[in-house]
């Protein structure tokens, strides 16, 4: 895009007139009804034959036709204008805007430096397409190339002009330019308002973007869903839904966006009574749910562990695009339902609706958790053979993970030693991540050094890695990670768990001491330790600072991590039989896993756990993961 210049020829010095020549109605009315492009020539035949078609605006509206409806043609749209004698501007910018829409943004570019060598002067218009296809490339120098033509005719306070300036300079990291555009501003609209809003959004910038939102006279729906936007960008999961009620107690209307941003943070948060509110707004208003909002009401059902909503709203989605089905089979998927994410595959096919990549990585996912492993290969052959799907590092991951988990560690080597690209971290990850399962210390440690070689940052590599070593018992091996860890300043993320009730999130670290009902939390915790003990639980101490040999602190360890804390709340919050549902943000240790099986069953409560890498259904002693994890 570099090497696309805009030409410099002298503009006009004013504008072209079209002339209006009295010609008949009934071509252009015939227009409006034209539903195939073979009607449209038809009619263009019709306007050649009566000479309606030197009529600049008979013209513009045949060329409008072929440029913009979706039965048209760019190609034809082309000829109209190539084939008028005095094309007009509204003739110029309606074939630009044809090959934005539909993505030939080069072509439009080059489109208007044609139109200014003809010496066509460009308006408002022309300007305004021309940035949003500078911004969609993008093209920056372009845009400030055109910026100066816009200036040199005046227009660049035109208000939609100036707008899209400043969309493009945001974007493009010149934010102080975007500013001075709009400190010099006589009239500040609320799209102008909401734009250098935007350019802060897309910066980053959340102390100016604060104080903007604070200093605007009057806010929309946009204003409001930049704010909620930003936040669920930057991960403030907590800060979009908090900024999602003011928006509400100023009585702002949600929309389509607002409520797909809310869900999305929501869905981060786990937080299903927050969710199950969003979709009530969603039924009471009245809001259909086509295939956007209804694949993100989807996901946020199916992140927080609640399948039958999830399948609810899978059902009342009007139209199920490919993303829709995908949020299903992804929320089986990730719940532990691998059979019924397989069967869903079956029936999407059986629909009609042609699979993607991200679908076929949701079905291999579903493989990899289930221990399907053939189901897998079978899968992942169906992808390239039959859909002709090239298989990307993502459908790779899914198989090394496939194998590893069933350890078969031959096939996910084998694996990565073919594949037509370098693996990933996340690849090794998985890897190693079996490797410790299974106890495979061989090639646990090779996995665990490419890990750190490629993710040297990630402490989840050296954790790893030295939870490898210590079950070996090679110690020397644990402090030479260690060491390395510390050398590189790398620290360990300490284990987070959040739980939701009456519609507050509450969080807890291991050994929580500062929630406000700590005496109570840690009661529990001992009721529990009581009660485990006389079902036979033991606790699992392996991983747990595998070198220090006091058992008891390896003990005491283990009883105050956050998902624990979280389930004691938990219990001494909500009535007997309800539900618990808890947000981790690592992976859940044996150790926890182990307990919140017999907790299950001890206190015949369902627990539905999220970590960081699936769902945990934990009923009557059993786990939907079925120890396969």
């Amino acid at each position: 895009m570099a090497s696309t210049v805009i030409n410099s020829y002298a503009l006009p010095a004013k504008k072209l007139s079209i002339k209006k020549k009295q010609t008949p109605n009934t071509n252009l009315s015939l227009l409006h009804l034209c539903t195939h492009l073979y009607e449209a020539k038809q009619i263009h035949a019709l306007m050649i034959k009566t000479s309606q078609i030197s009529d600049s605006y008979s013209a513009g509206r045949i060329a409008e036709f072929y440029a913009i409806s979706d039965h048209g043609s760019l190609k034809c749209a082309e000829k109209v204008l190539n084939s008028v004698q005095e094309p007009s501007s509204f003739l110029w910018n309606t074939v630009i805007r044809g090959n934005i829409i539909k993505q030939n943004l080069i072509n439009s570019i080059l489109l208007y430096n044609q139109m200014i060598s003809k010496s066509v002067e460009p308006d408002h218009f022309t300007f305004t397409f021309l940035l949003k296809a500078c911004t969609e490339l993008p093209a920056p120098d372009v845009g400030k190339q055109l910026h100066c033509q816009i200036s040199k005719l005046g227009l660049e306070f035109n208000p939609y002009v100036r707008n899209k300036l400043i969309h493009l300079y945001s974007i493009s990291g010149s934010i102080a330019d975007a500013q001075k555009l709009f400190d010099k501003s006589t009239e500040l609209g609320i799209v102008t308002w909401n734009s250098m809003l935007e350019a802060y959004a897309d910066c980053k910038d959340r102390e100016s973007l604060h104080k903007l939102f604070h200093e605007m006279p009057y806010r929309d729906v946009v204003s409001w869903n930049t704010v909620i936007g930003f936040y669920v960008q930057v991960g403030e999961f907590k800060e979009a839904v908090e900024m999602f009620r003011q928006m509400q107690e100023k009585g702002q209307l949600a929309n389509r966006v607002t409520l797909i941003s809310v869900l999305s943070a929501v869905a981060h948060l786990g937080a299903l009574a927050q969710g199950s509110w969003l979709h009530s707004y969603i039924d009471k208003n009245h809001i259909n749910l086509d295939e956007n909002l209804g694949s993100a009401l989807i996901n946020m059902y199916a992140k927080c562990g609640c399948l039958d909503g999830a399948i609810q709203a899978f059902e009342k989605t009007s139209k199920k695009s490919v993303d829709t089905w995908n949020s299903m089979i992804s929320g089986f998927a990730a719940n532990g339902q691998s059979l019924k994410a397989i069967g869903l595959f079956t029936k999407m096919e059986s629909s009609r609706v042609q699979p993607n990549a991200i679908t076929f990585s949701c079905v291999l996912n579903a493989c990899s958790h289930g221990g399907l492993v053939e189901e897998g290969v079978k899968y992942f052959r169906k992808m390239s053979e039959i859909y002709k799907i090239k298989p990307d590092i993502a459908h790779y991951g899914c198989m090394v993970d496939l194998f590893s988990r069933a350890a078969l560690f031959d096939r996910a080597e084998d694996i990565i030693r073919t594949m037509p690209m370098k693996p990933d971290k996340v690849m090794w990850k998985a890897l190693l991540g079996a490797c410790r399962n299974h106890r495979n210390f061989e090639v646990g440690e090779r996995a665990g050094l490419k890990l750190i070689e490629l993710a040297p940052d990630d402490h989840a590599s050296y954790v790893l890695l030295s939870n490898i070593y210590a079950i070996a018992e090679k110690w020397e091996g644990v402090h030479r990670v260690r060491k390395m860890m510390w050398e590189r300043g790398i620290r360990k993320i300490p284990g987070c768990s959040s739980i939701e009730l009456d519609g507050v999130v509450h969080e807890f670290i291991v050994g929580d001491i500062t929630h406000s009902g700590k005496k109570e939390i840690y009661e529990m915790l001992d009721e529990m330790g009581g009660k485990l003990k006389l079902a036979g639980y033991k606790p699992d101490t392996e991983q747990v600072l595998l070198d220090i040999e006091d058992e008891e602190v390896k003990k005491n360890s283990l009883t105050h991590h956050s998902e624990k804390l979280a389930i004691a709340f938990g219990f001494i919050s909500t009535s007997p039989k309800t539900t618990i549902r808890v947000v981790k943000n690592l992976r859940v240790c044996s150790d926890c896993h182990s307990v919140m099986k017999h907790l299950s069953k001890i206190y015949e409560r369902d627990i539905i756990v999220r970590d960081s890498n699936r769902f945990h259904h934990f009923s009557e002693g059993t786990c939907s993961c079925m120890d396969y994890w």
